[in-house]
């Protein structure tokens, strides 16, 4: 069986970011990513906060460069599912198809989106519920719908369904929203937006799908419902750390990891939003990326 000098699990931007600096320093590298490369970079309609794009860039195109680049460096891309990973000198990646030997492991495994759990939303799946604008907004043409949350995807997610939608209501827990300024400023121009401060959803209803949902003012603790036809939910994330064992992790379930991405286990390095760290955004990715490449190479020249 061949052995990998890397083997990176997840191809988000940290992952790419890491396979790329791998390939240039000439070591043999394996990227698995579940299903398509990109994570949440393939929902984000224009990203702007990346160094060297004027006019923003869509996270599609992004995703698509950086996949590229990978392959252009000779890389070995494989769509599977890693289902467990066992630590040892040699690290052994047990994948749905296949077992993969590797003398490091790059942990890019990212998060995925938290569900409100709450009637109706698992009914209406792919009926009426979302958690991607970009992919859903063009069914939502001059309907009302309701948007949930009040960070910065929230927000995005938001302005960029006003283009479609007749109506948006966006329901926040808080008495104020902790978007980054900017967009708060853009949301206020889009007339088409109103924000339910105090407020939560409770309930999603309809017959084949999403025709009306429940929400309660948290300050005076009223119910009422409003008819809407979509419901889209951006209340924050979760990381994906179900699949590896042995690894010490926050309370929230983040792989804890020094300043050079090393892990608590030896050749085990982890990059990107699975990280515990206080800012997660594109170019913290790749910068994660880049320096858990830079940690494979002193390890490997060490051992």
């Amino acid at each position: 069986m061949m052995v990998y000098d890397v083997v990176v699990v997840g191809g988000g931007p940290s992952g790419l970011s890491s396979a790329i600096c791998s390939l240039r320093s000439r070591l043999k590298t394996l990227l698995i990513e579940k299903k398509c490369c990109g994570g949440h970079l393939l929902m984000i309609n224009r990203l702007e906060n990346y160094p060297g794009f004027n006019e923003g860039v869509s996270g599609f195109d992004f995703t698509v460069k950086l996949e590229k680049q990978v392959k252009n460096f000779g890389g070995e891309v494989v769509y599977d599912e890693v289902l467990d990973m066992k630590w040892s000198f040699i690290k052994k990646i047990i994948t749905e198809n296949a077992t993969y030997e590797a003398k490091t492991v790059v942990i890019a495994s990212g998060t995925h989106l938290k569900e409100m759990n709450i009637p109706g939303e698992l009914k209406f799946r792919g009926g009426g519920v979302s958690y991607c604008a970009a992919c859903d907004a063009p069914f939502y043409e001059d309907k009302d719908i309701l948007v949930v949350g009040g960070g910065n995807s929230a927000l995005q997610e938001a302005i960029y369904l006003s283009k479609f939608a007749k109506n948006i209501n966006i329901v926040n827990r808080r008495s104020k929203l902790i978007a980054t300024g900017i967009l708060q400023e853009r949301l206020a121009s889009c007339r088409n937006i109103s924000v339910l401060y105090d407020t939560i959803l409770k309930e999603i209803s309809g017959e084949k799908s999403v025709e009306s949902v429940t929400v309660t003012n948290l300050k005076t603790n009223q119910n009422y419902q409003l008819k809407v036809s979509g419901v889209f939910i951006f209340i924050g994330l979760l990381p994906n750390s179900s699949f590896f064992s042995d690894i010490i992790l926050d309370k929230s379930g983040y792989v804890i990891t020094d300043e050079n991405m090393n892990t608590s286990v030896s050749g085990v390095f982890a990059c990107g939003d699975i990280r515990k760290k206080q800012l997660r955004q594109v170019i913290t990715a790749v910068s994660d990326g880049a320096q858990a490449s830079s940690s494979i190479q002193h390890y490997l020249e060490n051992i």
